[in-house]
């Protein structure tokens, strides 16, 4: 189900309205959601005069939609996978890269071997009516059974137990990194989006910094990370280092980098809410530009129409209306660097996912945390 296609509840004078039809003209102005599509599209016809001096809206679409890379998720793992659950809510898996090839090596810094793995990972639930979202971190080094899966090149991968959460990406890539999450989830995947080092760092940038208050000062030479205490305005660089970073914060575990990445979350979405885009269509098409080249998306999201529908449909959610958690893990006694997964209270959370509820407290209560939580906050 696209964003676009969820309805929208709670509109005021949708029902129970009388008397004559012009007493209600007023009414015609109520769905601001469709207001705002309208205003959007025009702001991108704008946008297509001002940058491309007239040559003419086409082009610039085409431009666009040629940016976006895309994999075919649904045709890779075909129908073993769990059911649909159409009751208007949505799940995404977004997933951070740490491919070390090509421009990400300066960024990410590593050996480059021709491998990538999952450095961030989070499942995104939409609730219905797009007001509100649970985001649910998968920590990377999560010990886990990956499940057998077929790559979106139709080369097939064993089965694998005891191996961390972030090989499934390396091993078979997005098609494979779904599986794994399904699996471990039993949830289904509505759609993928996946974001690289060099991506990331030029999409911070495209939107003027993000803005975040540091509580102690963070320092870490492996994210090129280094902030005093108090109050910033990140760039894309500084921004990639934070969400990163491991050893200059906390207890230097990746579940603190998690929280990291959670606060910084919050952050970039109250950022994005004061950006003024439609008042500056060239603004507006440079960022859709940098957008489009950061991403790769799954194929029902991977063209421009339907990821400014899909985006359109989120809009409306703010920080504030945003639940992060990450999933229930404890230490392994095996091996303190590893995490393995609290199975009963990870169950709570993607029950109450699957049945598009709130997830309970007592899933998130005595798990194993990072150190890191209250150190980064919007400002």
């Amino acid at each position: 189900m696209s964003a676009e296609s969820t309805p929208e509840p709670g509109i005021p004078g949708d029902t129970g309205t009388d008397g004559p039809r012009q007493g209600t003209a007023g009414r015609r102005r109520k769905p601001r959601a469709k207001r705002r599509r309208g205003l959007v599209v025009t702001a991108w016809t704008a946008a297509g005069i001002v940058v491309l001096g007239g040559t003419g809206v086409g082009y610039l679409y085409f431009k666009l939609n040629g940016n976006i890379k895309s994999v075919d998720i649904d045709q890779a793992l075909g129908t073993d996978r769990p059911t649909k659950v159409d009751n208007g809510s949505e799940n995404i898996l977004v997933l951070g890269s740490d491919t070390r090839s090509g421009g990400n090596k300066a960024l990410g810094g590593g050996t480059d071997d021709g491998s990538a793995r999952s450095d961030t990972a989070m499942v995104v639930h939409v609730y219905r009516g797009h007001k509100k979202a649970s985001v649910v971190s998968i920590p990377r080094d999560t010990l886990i059974d990956r499940p057998a899966c077929t790559d979106t090149k139709g080369d097939t991968h064993d089965a694998a137990s005891g191996v961390m959460f972030n090989s499934a990406y390396s091993t078979g890539g997005a098609a494979c990194a779904v599986k794994t999450v399904e699996s471990l989830s039993g949830i289904r995947m509505d759609h993928y989006l996946e974001v690289d080092f060099s991506g990331f760092q030029k999409l911070i940038d495209e939107l003027g910094g993000v803005r975040v208050t540091t509580s102690k000062a963070i320092k870490d030479t492996d994210s090129h990370l280094n902030l005093k205490a108090g109050t910033h305005q990140l760039d894309g660089e500084q921004a990639l280092g934070l969400v990163r970073t491991r050893h200059g914060v906390g207890d230097g575990s990746d579940l603190g980098r998690i929280q990291l990445q959670q606060a910084f979350v919050k952050a970039l979405v109250d950022q994005v809410k004061h950006v003024g885009l439609l008042t500056s269509p060239k603004k507006l098409y440079d960022l859709a530009d940098t957008a489009t080249k950061a991403v790769t998306a799954d194929s029902d999201l991977g063209s421009v129409n339907s990821l400014m529908s899909f985006a359109s449909g989120l809009k409306g959610i703010s920080s504030s209306h945003m639940h992060m958690v990450t999933m229930p893990v404890q230490y392994d006694p095996a091996n303190m660097n590893r995490v393995i997964v609290q199975k009963a209270k990870a169950k709570q959370v993607w029950t109450a996912l699957e049945n598009d509820r709130a997830i309970p407290k007592s899933a998130t209560r005595g798990n194993a945390t990072g150190d890191a939580k209250g150190v980064v906050t919007s400002s």
